[in-house]
């Protein structure tokens, strides 16, 4: 099997130009899978054993990084991508970067600043577990956030207008068309989550002694705003796809077709690079053969001697 069985698919789910994107044309269960769960699980472990390659080739080539970025609501299946889609590769080229409400350190400073320190180095991979986005989703559904940045100009809530927030989204598209031209190969990625998954999942976090801690009361307010949310990710993919910087509407009332459609993605992307292993000039050929005729000249250390007979 092949992550190419499933390639016409994930194309459909990517967004380069946001001019006549609509979010509610986006599935979140794809209903007329081409596989059953076993054969997307098994395709999944084959595609992250391939993945692993790639990797090693990226880090050999040193030339460009990756920058993964996950948005979602509560209980998409955020954690468990990465963790699914992650568990083959090397974990010293993988960092995974998770941005919860900002401190006051981070504050005094522009919101990209925390995120400039967490972008991959060349040859690594970045994976954001919520990005610099939620300064345009979760301070769009509740404005008084932005307040707490202190910026010139902002006073009161009066003062955060559409002007303000389209100002917001191309300084976003700056800050990543910058990583592009400096060699990062960025991919974003929501996970569309419906309103009765996500209850449904929010349930068995309740039910479910194992899975208490990762509920939060805070998780009820903004499924509340649930309608707020959806306009703010519309109008921020619209407003954010580039065909450097894409968008992947991932469909996620199921689990593993969720991770399955990621690390396809994912994989599609690495081969767009087509990475090689860098091939050694003439001078470093030299050293390796000089090295070989050293080596091949060592006498075995470990080679037992023969003692001299006790008299």
């Amino acid at each position: 099997m092949s992550f190419k069985r499933i390639r016409k698919y994930i194309n459909s789910l990517e967004v380069t130009d946001g001019k006549n994107f609509n979010l509610e044309k986006f599935d979140t269960d794809y209903d007329h899978k081409m596989l059953t769960k076993e054969q997307g699980e098994s395709l999944l472990k084959e595609g992250i054993a391939q993945m692993s390659e790639l990797q090693d080739k990226l880090y050999a080539h040193n030339q460009y990084s990756v920058l993964i970025v996950i948005q979602a609501m509560d209980a998409a299946g955020k954690d468990g991508a990465i963790k699914h889609v992650m568990s083959g590769l090397n974990p010293q080229g993988v960092k995974v970067s998770s941005f919860k409400t900002p401190s006051s350190t981070e504050l005094d400073h522009d919101y990209f600043w925390r995120h400039y320190q967490a972008v991959p180095a060349r040859g690594e991979i970045g994976i954001f577990n919520r990005s610099h986005y939620e300064n345009v989703l979760v301070t769009r559904v509740y404005p008084e956030f932005i307040l707490n940045e202190n910026l010139p100009g902002i006073e009161t809530i009066a003062d955060i207008t559409p002007a303000f927030w389209n100002m917001r989204m191309e300084q976003i598209n700056r800050f990543e068309k910058n990583l592009h031209e400096n060699g990062t190969i960025i991919m974003k990625f929501m996970l569309h989550v419906s309103r009765k998954e996500q209850k449904k999942r929010l349930l068995e976090r309740i039910d479910d002694p194992a899975k208490n801690w990762k509920f939060s009361i805070g998780d009820l307010k903004a499924r509340a705003d649930w309608d707020k949310y959806m306009a703010a990710y519309q109008e921020m993919i619209a407003s954010t796809s580039q065909p450097h910087a894409p968008w992947f509407i991932i469909p996620a009332d199921d689990k593993w077709f969720a991770r399955l459609s990621i690390a396809a993605i994912i994989h599609n992307q690495f081969e767009k690079l087509q990475l090689t292993y860098p091939k050694p000039n003439k001078g470093q050929l030299e050293d390796l053969r000089k090295a070989k005729e050293m080596l091949m000249g060592e006498k075995d250390k470990t080679q037992k001697t023969k003692k001299d007979p006790v008299k």
